[in-house]
C-alpha cells in the first residue's frame, strides 16, 4: 500500500504541472543577481568616461589651461614699471592694431586664405592621378612623401640656393629670354615664394589623406562614369570631389591651421620677416614679440588673436564646402 500510495502521489503531482499548475519557486537568490546586475550596468556606463578621462585631462592640462592663462596674461602690461603685471585692459590688442609689422601680419593671413584652394588642389589632383593610375602615377607614389620627412630649416637652406638671384631658377629663367626675379629680395614676390616652399613640402600628408578617402571611394561610380564617355575633369567634378567632400573639408582646415602655425621655420631661414616685414606672419610677430622685444603680454595678445583668427576661418570654412557639399 505505502508503494502503490507513492505512485498515486507522483501521478498526481506530475498532472498538476501538465495542468498548468506553476511549480513552486525555488529558493530566493534575486537579490544578489539583481545586485550583480545592476552592478555591471553601472560600469558599463562608467566605462567610456575612464577611457576618455586621461585624454580629456592631458588636454585641460596641456591645451585648454595654457590657452586660459595666455588669454589672461594678454590684458596686463609689460615693462619695467608700474604696467608689469597689472590689468591694462584691451591696451595690448589696441597696440596690435596700430603695429604696421601685425598689420603686413594680417594681410598675410588674408593672402594665405586666397592660396588655400590651390595648396589643397595639389595634393588632391595627385592623388586623383595615383588613384586613376594615369601616366606617371608610379613616379608620383615613389616621391610624393619625400618632401615631408625634411625637416623645414633643410627645406628652407635650399631654396635659399635655388631661388638665390644668381641661382639655378633666374640661371634657367634667363636662358628663356626671362629676366632674373628676385624671389626672396622683392617685396612684392617674397611671400609667395615662402607659400609655394611650403606647399611643396607639405602637401606630402595632405595627399596620404587624400588617398586614404579614395580607399572608401565606390569604384562602380567610377565605372559608370567612364561607361557614359564622361572625361577626366569630369569624373573629379561630379564624382570624386561629392564622393570626398568630408575629406577635402578636412584636408581645408588642417592645411590653413599648418599655414599660420608651421611657417615659422621657413620663415626664419628664408627671409627673417622681410624685406620690409612683407612676409610676417602672426606667429612670426608672436616669436619677435616675445624673444626679441621682451613683450610677453603682447606676444600673448597676438596668440589670442591668432587663436580666434583659426576658429573663425576653420568655421567658415566647414559652413561653405558643407553647403556646396549639399547643392552637388
Amino acid at each position: 500500500m505505502s508503494i502503490g500510495k507513492s505512485l498515486s502521489s507522483v501521478r498526481s503531482a506530475s498532472a498538476e504541472r501538465a495542468g498548468g499548475f506553476p511549480p513552486s519557486a525555488p529558493p530566493s537568490r534575486g537579490r544578489p543577481v539583481s545586485r550583480r546586475a545592476a552592478s555591471g550596468r553601472r560600469a558599463e556606463q562608467l566605462a567610456p568616461f575612464v577611457l576618455v578621462a586621461p585624454a580629456v585631462l592631458i588636454l585641460v592640462l596641456l591645451r585648454l589651461w595654457p590657452l586660459l592663462l595666455g588669454v589672461n596674461f594678454s590684458f596686463t602690461g609689460d615693462g619695467d614699471g608700474d604696467r608689469d603685471g597689472a590689468m591694462v585692459g584691451f591696451d595690448n590688442y589696441v597696440d596690435l592694431l596700430h603695429d604696421p609689422l601685425f598689420q603686413q601680419a594680417l594681410r598675410n593671413v588674408g593672402l594665405l586664405v586666397l592660396l588655400l584652394p590651390v595648396a589643397v588642389a595639389i595634393p588632391g589632383l595627385l592623388a586623383t592621378f595615383i588613384y586613376l593610375r594615369v601616366p606617371g602615377h608610379r613616379f608620383y607614389r615613389s616621391v610624393y612623401f619625400f618632401p615631408a620627412v625634411l625637416s623645414p630649416v633643410i627645406v628652407g637652406a635650399i631654396f635659399n640656393l635655388l631661388l638665390s638671384f644668381d641661382g639655378p631658377v633666374n640661371v634657367v629663367l634667363s636662358s628663356v629670354g626671362i629676366g632674373p626675379v628676385d624671389w626672396l629680395g622683392d617685396p612684392d614676390v617674397a611671400m609667395f615664394a615662402v607659400v609655394g616652399v611650403h606647399v611643396w613640402a607639405t602637401f606630402g600628408m595632405a595627399l596620404v589623406v587624400f588617398l586614404a578617402g579614395f580607399a572608401t571611394l565606390d569604384s562602380a561610380l567610377l565605372d559608370a562614369a567612364r561607361v557614359d564617355g564622361a572625361s577626366l575633369a569630369q569624373v573629379i567634378w561630379h564624382v570624386i570631389i561629392p564622393s570626398l567632400s568630408r575629406t577635402i573639408q578636412f584636408v581645408f582646415v588642417t592645411t590653413m591651421i599648418g599655414m599660420l602655425t608651421s611657417m615659422f621655420g621657413l620663415l626664419y631661414v628664408m627671409t627673417s620677416g622681410g624685406p620690409e616685414g612683407s612676409t610676417y606672419l602672426p606667429e612670426y610677430y608672436i616669436w619677435i614679440q616675445q624673444g626679441r622685444m621682451n613683450r610677453p603680454a603682447l606676444a600673448s595678445a597676438a596668440s589670442t588673436v591668432l587663436f580666434v583668427i583659426m576658429l573663425v576661418v576653420g568655421l567658415l570654412q566647414l559652413k561653405l564646402l558643407r553647403r556646396a557639399g549639399r547643392e552637388d
